[in-house]
């Protein structure tokens, strides 16, 4: 018999994934279209988290918890955390910055991609022929879309958008090891606490007046990306990793709007061939994840890739 209550809940977990996809995508057209207003990529990154710590000191404020809601014992791992998350913010805003918003979208895709690499490499995981198919389908999709030596797309743009999706997977691996343990906001929290730090020591170098547009485009920046942040943590909390990612995909369609709205501009030819295959290889892996854990659960001494 079915689970009225838990197909409720994996429902919702796929509005709300769907609800963090769109804040995402969003605060990734605002980066962009504040960069090309003349804020620098430094000022960006100190307000996008800046704002998160007082946005959830006043939750937890408010919702009587206090700042005791966000101790933890693993300042370490938090430290380690912030420092990788901080490289792969700056690299995937970079990307936004120097690629149309959907050929830099399509490169996030590819994250899933290192992830299986990355599992091989530091895990000693063992990848089957299913997920290293992915890897040469994925990777086949980027070469469409880049098309070395075509000049469409900048070499160095698509170089630094593969770097974020690099350190996205890397990140991955990380938050797998601090969710043992740490509540989402907590993890959420002391990203800030660390990264924000950090990026202030650039803002003497990099700061400068600013119109009221111009305050409340960072402002909104912080705002939105600290809600996909939340509404990204919820969504997990609610359903299954493999179920929900599949909603990501979904942000293409954002990125497409916000490019041809904002910037005028549409995906290149050779994007249209080399995303779908870029998602096809994040479903295959997808799929084959969650495909493993459920026999994984029937017959726990199961081994295959």
């Amino acid at each position: 018999m079915s689970n009225p209550q838990a197909e409720h809940r994996a429902l919702l977990a796929l509005l709300i994934r769907l609800g963090a996809v769109a804040a995402l995508s969003t605060m990734g057209a605002l980066i962009k279209y504040a960069e090309a207003g003349g804020i620098h990529l430094v000022e960006i990154l100190f307000w996008r988290q800046f704002l998160v710590i007082p946005i959830l000191l006043a939750w937890a404020l408010a919702s009587g918890s206090g700042i005791a809601a966000f101790a933890t014992s693993r300042r370490g791992a938090h430290f380690r955390r912030g420092l990788f998350g901080l490289v792969g913010m700056a690299l995937n805003f970079g990307g936004v910055v120097l690629l149309p918003l959907a050929e830099a979208t399509a490169m996030n895709f590819t994250a899933p991609i290192w992830a299986v690499i990355l599992s091989a490499v530091i895990l000693k995981a063992r990848p089957g022929i299913w997920r290293w198919s992915s890897v040469l389908i994925g990777f086949t999709g980027v070469l469409l879309i880049a098309r070395p030596g075509s000049g469409d797309i900048a070499p160095l743009g698509a170089a630094v958008a593969l770097g974020g999706a690099f350190m996205m997977a890397l990140i991955s691996i990380q938050l797998a090891d601090l969710g043992r343990t740490e509540k989402p906001l907590v993890i959420v929290f002391w990203f800030a606490m660390v990264s924000a730090p950090i990026c202030a020591l650039g803002l003497p170098f990099t700061g400068m007046t600013h119109d009221p547009e111009q305050w409340l485009l960072l402002a909104a920046i912080g705002v939105v990306g600290t809600i996909g942040q939340l509404l990204l943590t919820a969504a997990l909390r609610l359903g299954e990793v493999a179920s929900v990612m599949v909603m990501d995909y979904s942000a293409l369609f954002w990125a497409t709007l916000y490019g041809a709205l904002l910037f005028g501009a549409s995906p290149a030819t050779g994007t249209w061939f080399g995303a779908p295959l870029i998602i096809a290889a994040g479903l295959i892996i997808t799929w084959r994840e969650h495909h493993l854990a459920r026999q994984h659960l029937v017959y726990p001494a199961a081994d295959g890739t």
